[in-house]
């Protein structure tokens, strides 16, 4: 087998070990939960804030809406109808900006109280680890400390029941004739 067939069936097995991994699966799942999420938000943004800050601001700018609300660079007129032909000017569009800052911020705040809220479980998740390893720590304890107190009280009863069962200053018989014969000589 060549180097290059080596390295093509690494970079192959690479990938199937992503892929099997499970990872992919969540990111598929995270992109797509993303898309119809953002669809959301731009629903929010263009169909209820839009027209509130459409409203806000023709009161303070005194436009109809967003829609109408540009900075010409290069203004081009319809030679028909005489009015501003949108599509051969030149402008900023400050209601696009204003929307996408909105859409943007959103997302940001979602995205924000998301993260926030799993740091959140996993803090419980952690704290109730550390409580079981804690309470199984104490079960432990207990459970040798009452070892050693069963411990020390059979060391307790057998000490008395050796003691009760030598009669007190007892000397054997055969030491008894060797110190006899020790006073003898």
């Amino acid at each position: 087998m060549s180097k290059k067939n080596k390295e093509k069936k690494g970079f192959f097995g690479e990938f199937k070990e992503f892929i099997t991994r499970g990872n992919v699966l969540d990111m598929a799942v995270g992109v797509i939960v993303g898309g119809a999420f953002t669809a959301i938000v731009n629903a929010l943004s263009n169909q209820i804030l839009k027209p509130i800050i459409n409203w806000i601001l023709a009161v303070i700018v005194g436009a109809d809406s967003l829609d109408h609300v540009f900075t010409f660079l290069k203004t081009a007129y319809d030679p028909v109808t005489g009015a501003v032909d949108l599509a051969a000017s030149i402008y900023i569009d400050w209601g696009a900006f204003i929307n996408a800052i909105i859409n943007f911020l959103l997302i940001a705040l979602v995205l924000f109280c998301i993260v926030k809220l799993i740091n959140k479980l996993n803090a419980v998740q952690k704290d109730l680890k550390e409580a079981a390893v804690a309470a199984a720590e104490k079960r432990e304890q207990e459970r040798l400390a009452e070892e050693a107190k069963k411990q020390a009280e059979l060391t307790a009863t057998t000490t008395e029941g050796s003691l009760a069962e030598k009669p007190a200053e007892t000397v054997a018989p055969a030491e008894e004739k060797k110190a006899e014969e020790k006073k003898e000589n």
